[in-house]
């Protein structure tokens, strides 16, 4: 249903001027923000250059808008990890529930909204717009301009850009069914959560799949849809070589944002793992196209080429992050590729070749029968973002008995250095499969040749747990039996209740009394057992920041992953946990690194972070994600930090930047993040300089 609110007098006023706008000539040259990324190609870079190192400690609060979630259901555990797009004068942006609104973007005043009617809070980073600047369209009337929203729910739909009604030439009413893929089903776990990405007159859509749930997941199919009809024009299948397996594999799916080369016509789709994550034996060989870039045809979705970036995935190091789209030196077309293990790969984007050299490095091998892990994996001549191994011998944690627990819980561990496989003893998986780069992806600014990216350094304990009986119990001795040891007492106040029972003479106390307090403690203890080891219960792979139990079906071992913390909640790992960090594409070499956050006042520790970087054309980096309530500004150059904005709650979102009426804005989703525990809000907050500073409009 859609919940319009129209300025009526005045939208009607501003129709002959936003068809205007159509025309790319009137577009504000590279101080829009059209796209989730910035631009086709997810360069999360802006031209605007009014705020700048030498005025940003002015930098002020400049409008506030809620979108009215914070007493819908389920919103504790939905993340607000949207970023505003600016299109033909209109800022566009979604809420955890998939309802989009389009807001002034001076005043942030709300000009019209559209519900999809999602019953509860999930994830929804964003929406597309078409026509895109530079696009050919003499679309002119209702829907000539249009917003695509891809749900939770699993439906496309296109929205009036005026309006916020439904485009009924739209397939069904102005929407699209997506749940139309190979072995979708009731518990097929199968969302949307990014963006959809427009080239030309297609829109193109990925898919969010629920991890570990079984072998024979959905397909992570790709597919265009005509922008006007809602037409399928073209579908391509990540994994064709799994159609005849018995079980089928799954996924591969890409559930971030396809970066777009209108120019060359081509899309590039980052590829995730196949299922289930951490069992390859019912999926032999390198499973090729899953954990990739592939360039499709835009036109045609015809394969062009792909390069993987993990052979035989066993760590669910999908490609989380946007493919970043430049040109390599200023001169070659590129994409930059920013994966979870902190690796960066740069190739040339019309043919798929390396730019820098890459090598094939032997890797660990499985001890666990029927899998056979792949022995090499590829390393580029490129600096890491963040380090590949852990230094068994390294302080971990904060303190010394944060040290003492973590090397307590590290020595249990199988731990080879990167891409130790999975075990049934537990292995260590580090960097961990939050990352490195996550969802939130990489900046890239085209004058200094710099990339930028938050990173995170935590590391997770995979444990395969054999699916038998004993395989189950042994599993739930394991990891229960502290819990399980606190019923001692009971059991022995039950054996002391039945030897009163038979020592004590009736005449004293009635023996019914002894054995119905024995039968009492034991039956206590009984509860009190199997409410903590049985049963284990599936998670939906959604969240990776807390301990997760996922059956993985058809697979002969369930899976346990959990983060490795102390007691104290601080991560097994060396400071700094999180972190920003600069790297020279032109060279290949990191320029910076600074700690993201801090989890100690005083320390420079870093926290775990969830969402991106902005760049900007005046010298500055953005940045929000960390678990304070805090918008950061860096020095782009050096790293230096700049300036501090307050924020409600923690933003677990990417921020964006525009110039409107002469004034440069800073916007962020700040709403927290429910699965990740920080507060939760429903502020979108822009910030700008006082009219009185030197450089702003007066």
């Amino acid at each position: 249903m859609a919940l319009v609110r129209v300025r009526s007098l005045g939208l009607l006023l501003l129709v002959p001027f936003f068809l205007i706008a159509l025309s790319p000539a009137q577009n504000s040259a590279g101080n829009d923000w059209p796209t989730y990324g910035g631009d086709p190609g997810g360069t999360r870079y802006s031209q605007s250059k009014e705020i700048t190192p030498a005025n940003v400690a002015q930098l002020k609060e400049a409008w506030v808008f809620r979108t009215g979630d914070l007493h819908r259901p389920g919103l504790d555990m939905a993340s607000f990890e949207a970023t505003p797009i600016l299109f033909h004068g209109l800022l566009y942006l979604s809420s955890p529930y998939d309802q989009v609104f389009a807001l002034d973007p001076a005043t942030g005043r709300q000009e019209w909204s559209y519900d999809p009617g999602i019953a509860s809070g999930f994830i929804s980073r964003g929406v597309a717009a078409w026509p895109l600047p530079g696009a050919n369209s003499r679309s002119s009337g209702p829907c000539a301009a249009r917003i695509f929203i891809a749900t939770a729910d699993a439906r496309l739909i296109a929205l009036d850009a005026l309006t916020g009604k439904p485009c009924a030439d739209f397939g069904q009413r102005g929407s699209v069914d997506l749940t139309h893929v190979v072995g979708y089903g009731p518990n097929a776990h199968y969302h949307m959560t990014s963006p959809p990405t427009v080239i030309g007159d297609l829109v193109v859509v990925g898919s969010s799949i629920g991890d570990n749930q079984a072998v024979e997941a959905v397909s992570g199919a790709v597919r265009a849809f005509d922008v006007h009809s809602g037409r399928l024009v073209w579908s391509w299948e990540p994994l064709p070589w799994a159609q005849n397996q018995h079980p089928r594999t799954g996924a591969g799916n890409a559930w971030n944002v396809i970066a777009a080369d209108p120019e060359h016509n081509l899309v590039f789709v980052p590829t995730g793992a196949p299922s289930p994550d951490f069992y390859g034996g019912l999926r032999r060989g390198d499973d090729r196209d899953a954990n990739s870039v592939v360039a499709l045809e835009g036109t045609t979705g015809r394969r062009v080429w792909g390069f993987q970036i993990v052979h035989h995935d066993l760590w669910d190091y999908d490609i989380a992050a946007e493919p970043l789209l430049f040109n390599f030196r200023g001169k070659i077309p590129a994409v930059a590729i920013t994966t979870k293990q902190g690796l960066v790969f740069v190739l040339n984007r019309l043919t798929g070749e390396p730019l820098f050299p890459v090598a094939e490095r032997a890797v660990p091998a499985s001890d666990l029968p029927g899998e056979t892990a792949w022995p090499t994996q590829p390393f580029q001549q490129i600096d890491s973002l963040s380090p590949l191994e852990l230094d068994l011998h390294a302080h971990f944690g904060a303190t010394e008995r944060d040290d003492k627990e973590c090397h307590k819980i590290i020595d249990g561990l199988r731990y080879d250095g990167i891409y130790t496989p999975p075990s049934t003893k537990g292995s260590l998986e580090f960097p961990g499969s939050v990352g490195g780069v996550n969802w939130g992806s990489a900046a890239f600014d085209p004058v200094s040749g710099l990339l930028y990216a938050n990173t995170n350094r935590y590391a997770f304990s995979v444990t395969l747990i054999p699916r038998t009986f004993l395989g189950r119990w042994a599993w739930r001795f394991k990891t229960r039996r502290s819990q399980m040891i606190a019923a001692i007492p009971g059991l022995f106040a039950a054996v002391l209740a039945l030897i009163v029972t038979v020592i004590v003479p009736r005449s004293v106390i009635p023996r019914w009394i002894p054995l119905a307090l024995c039968a009492a403690l034991l039956v206590c203890d009984a509860v009190w057992i199997l409410k903590r080891i049985y049963p284990i219960k599936p998670t939906n792979g959604a969240e990776h920041f807390q301990p997760e139990t996922a059956p993985q079906v058809g697979a002969p071992y369930m899976v346990h992953r959990e983060p490795l913390v102390a007691s104290s909640g601080h991560p097994c790992t060396p400071t700094p946990w999180g972190t920003v960090s600069a790297l020279n594409l032109n060279t290949g070499k990191s320029a910076w690194q600074v700690p993201l956050g801090t989890l100690i006042e005083g320390q420079q520790t870093g926290t775990v972070n969830v969402g991106g970087d902005l760049v900007t054309a005046g010298g500055l980096l953005f940045t929000a994600a960390s678990e304070q309530p805090l918008l950061r500004a860096f020095d782009s150059s050096s790293g230096r930090e700049v300036w501090q904005g307050t924020l409600p709650v923690p933003a677990q979102a990417t921020p964006m930047s525009y110039t409107f009426g002469g004034r440069q804005y800073i916007v962020i989703a700040a709403g927290g993040h429910g699965m990740f525990g920080t507060a939760i809000s429903d502020a979108v907050v822009a910030f700008a300089l006082p009219s009185h500073v030197q450089g702003s409009p007066q």
